[in-house]
C-alpha cells in the first residue's frame, strides 16, 4: 500500500514542561547539590523548595521535544505536539505558547491536584545549564489521549527519550510508533540523556534492532552509552548499519551522521558568545529535519542544525529569537 502524502511534517511526543530560568553561581549548585551540566528529576517538595531559593527567573514554555517543534515552525514547517498538561496556570501558560508558534496541540488537559510540569534550569557564567526536572502531569499521557490521525498525518513521528521514563507516556508512545509505521511514516528519536539510557538501553537497542527508528539523534556521551562502548566511533559502529539516519553532535567538535553506512561530518557554527547552552540539541535536531524535509543533502541538513543550535545558545532560553528562515537562506544562498 502506498502512503498517502502527509498533511503535517512533525508530530512530536514529549514532556509538556515549562522552563523556569535563572542565573546561577557555582556555590548556589554546590549548596543543593546540584550536580552542574547535568538532568535530575525532582520531586514536587524540591521543586517548591528550589524555586523558592532561586535568583529572579523567568518563565518560558518548553520541554525538549517541545523546542525542536518550535525550531521546525519557525522555519515553516506544519508541526503538531502531543503531551500531557493540568487545567492550571503553568497548562495554559504551556497551551497559549505553543499555539502562538502555529502547532497544533490538542491534548486534552488533566483534571485532578497533579500540576504541570516544570524545569528549574539554572545557568552559571560559563553557560553551563543545571536542569532540576519535575515531570508532574507530563508523566501521565494516557494512550487514549493519542490523536491518532494526526500522527498518520505527519511525515516524521519525532518522540523524545526523557518521555521514555514513565510508563503511561511509554505505553502511548509504543502505540504511536505502531500507527505511524502503519501509515507509512517515518520515526525519529532523541535519545534525550544518559540517565534515560541506563534505564532504558534495552528497549531502546530493541527498538532499533526492530528497525523501529529511522532517524537516530544523540550526543557523543549518549551514542557511547548506549553501545557501552567509551569509542565516539566504535559507538557510531554498532548501530551505522541498523539506523538508516544516525546523527550526534559534539559540540565545539561539530557533529557526525551516518546515512546508509556513509559518515558525513560538520563543523560547529560560530557563535560570538555563549549565553545559554538551554535546548542546543533540541534546535540541532529542529535544523537538521527542517533540511531533511526540504529534500537537503546530508551536509545541508548538518548545517542547517549547527546554524540553529548556535542561535539559540546565543541567548537565554530554548526557543529560537531570531528569524531561522532568514538565517537558513543565508546558509544557502
Amino acid at each position: 500500500m502506498t502512503a498517502s502524502a502527509p498533511t503535517l511534517d512533525v508530530v512530536a511526543i514529549g514532556n509538556a514542561i515549562v522552563d523556569v530560568l535563572a542565573r546561577s553561581d557555582d556555590a548556589f549548585l554546590a549548596q543543593h547539590a546540584l550536580t552542574k551540566g547535568g538532568m535530575q528529576l525532582i520531586d514536587a517538595e524540591m521543586a517548591e523548595t528550589l524555586y523558592a531559593d532561586m535568583p529572579q527567573a523567568k518563565e518560558i514554555s518548553g520541554g525538549s521535544a517541545a523546542n525542536t517543534l518550535a525550531g521546525l515552525a519557525a522555519l515553516g514547517k506544519k508541526c503538531g505536539f502531543i503531551g500531557q498538561v493540568n487545567d492550571d496556570q503553568l497548562g495554559e501558560v504551556f497551551a497559549h505558547d505553543v499555539h502562538a508558534l502555529g502547532i497544533r496541540f490538542d491534548t486534552p488537559a488533566m483534571q485532578g491536584d497533579v500540576p504541570t510540569a516544570r524545569c528549574l534550569i539554572l545557568v552559571t557564567p560559563d553557560a553551563q545549564r543545571t536542569m532540576n526536572t519535575f515531570l508532574g502531569a507530563s508523566q501521565f499521557l494516557p494512550e487514549a489521549a493519542l490523536d491518532l490521525d494526526m500522527i498518520r498525518s505527519a511525515g516524521i513521528l519525532y518522540l523524545e527519550g526523557y518521555l521514555w521514563d514513565p510508563e503511561q507516556p511509554r505505553a502511548a508512545m509504543r502505540a504511536a510508533i505502531d500507527a505511524a509505521r502503519e501509515a507509512g511514516r517515518k520515526v525519529a528519536f532523541t535519545l534525550s540523556d544518559n540517565f534515560v539510557i541506563d534505564r532504558h538501553r534495552a528497549d531502546f537497542v530493541d527498538l532499533i534492532d526492530q528497525g523501529l527508528i529511522d532517524i537516530l539523534f544523540s550526543n557523543e556521551g549518549e551514542i557511547q552509552s548506549l553501545a557501552q562502548v567509551d569509542d565516539f566511533d566504535k559507538a557510531l559502529g554498532v548501530f551505522a548499519a541498523k539506523v538508516p539516519v544516525l546523527v550526534s553532535t559534539r559540540s565545539e567538535k561539530g557533529a557526525v551522521a551516518v546515512v546508509d553506512g556513509m559518515r558525513h561530518e560538520a563543523p560547529a557554527a560560530p557563535v560570538s558568545q555563549i549565553i545559554d547552552t538551554t535546548g542546543a540539541g533540541d534546535l540541532f535536531a529542529a535544523g537538521f529535519l527542517a533540511a531533511h524535509i526540504e529534500g537537503r543533502d546530508v551536509a545541508d541538513c548538518l548545517k542547517l542544525g549547527a546554524a540553529a543550535a548556535a542561535e539559540v545558545i546565543s541567548h537565554w532560553g530554548a526557543r529560537p529569537e531570531a528569524d531561522l528562515v532568514v538565517i537558513r537562506d543565508q546558509l544557502f544562498a
